[in-house]
């Protein structure tokens, strides 16, 4: 006997919380959890799928790929979602959970998965420069997206910053991470300068003598995430990139990855700089860039070779001539 798909549905309210007070998952994570469920429900509903088995899972899997163009990390997630789910109705439903079919699904590799983009030094500087500094709220938001380039921060981390944060007589800066990770992080002296310029007109945003949230939105709150990003999109608009992909906040976070690798940092300085818990999470950010390719194949010894006969003149090329059938 199998879990009906009414009864599957009835305890999502008591997951959110016991996911909440017990693991003390950050409010984006629950959020993303939310949605995975939502989903799901609105998928079985449509189909009018009367228990959750196998073919309703494999179907939903169709769906993410087929129709809304899912990558194989997103699916994975949402499976991934759904098996927190049932293991916590195992707890609370009684072995009718047992029969729910999420880990018999194999988790996709990721081969059709994009690799990170990253912005070049020149988007980042027209990026900036669209910001600006002449209002309040534009050196608010030069400092936030600041953060998010020169340290690589996630959005979520620049959304939980509080005024305690920040140690800029050290230069340090305290983030927590995924999972409640703590990292500390050295700043430079230009984001010292920023964030000291922002700190110096954050008074004048409602409720800033109240609120210890680092960034303040104009009607008085901690920034919102939801806010971060789409103020970004209208920064977009009038820098004009043309970049051929979405850009979103992470992205500064993947172009910091991409440049310090283009520097030649170690693997495991950016890992740190990140917070990636094992340096296999951090491979898929720093992946070469074609001038990096183009002079690594450039400082092969053949290559050089070549070129130096060419130089010399003893090596003379030319396009072959063109095929001239003979007259009869």
């Amino acid at each position: 006997m199998r879990l009906s798909s009414n009864r599957f549905f009835d305890h999502i309210d008591d997951f959110v919380r016991y996911r909440q007070r017990i693991y003390e998952l950050s409010p984006q994570t629950i959020k993303s959890n939310l949605i995975d469920l939502n989903l799901f429900k609105g998928f079985i509903e449509t189909r009018k799928d009367k228990s959750i088995n196998g073919k309703a899972l494999i179907g939903f899997q169709y769906y993410l790929k087929m129709e809304r163009g899912n990558c194989g990390s997103s699916i994975n997630r949402k499976i991934f979602a759904l098996r927190s789910y049932g293991n916590f109705l195992k707890l609370n439903a009684g072995p009718l959970a047992d029969s729910l079919p999420f880990y018999d699904v194999l988790k996709i590799r990721q081969g059709y998965r994009n690799r990170p983009q990253a912005l070049t030094m020149q988007h980042i500087k027209r990026l900036f420069t669209a910001i600006g500094a002449g209002t309040v709220l534009s050196v608010r938001d030069y400092a936030l997206y600041a953060l998010m380039y020169q340290l690589g921060l996630r959005v979520g981390e620049v959304h939980a910053l509080d005024l305690a944060s920040l140690d800029l007589e050290n230069h340090k800066i305290t983030v927590l991470g995924k999972g409640r990770k703590v990292r500390t992080l050295h700043m430079n002296a230009e984001l010292i300068d920023i964030l000291s310029h922002y700190l110096a007109v954050r008074q004048v945003f409602l409720n800033s003598h109240l609120l210890p949230a680092l960034f303040i939105s104009k009607k008085g709150n901690r920034l919102s995430i939801r806010t971060m990003e789409d103020n970004l999109k209208k920064v977009l608009l009038r820098a004009d990139l043309k970049a051929p992909f979405n850009i979103s906040c992470h992205t500064l976070r993947h172009s910091l990855a991409s440049h310090l690798n283009e520097k030649g940092t170690d693997i495991l300085v950016i890992q740190s700089i990140l917070g990636h818990a094992t340096s296999r999470s951090t491979e898929p950010y720093i992946h070469p860039s074609d001038a990096m390719v183009r002079k690594a194949l450039e400082k092969l010894p053949s290559i050089k070779y070549v070129k130096e006969q060419i130089r010399k003149g003893e090596l003379k090329l030319g396009f072959q001539k063109s095929f001239r059938p003979k007259r009869e």
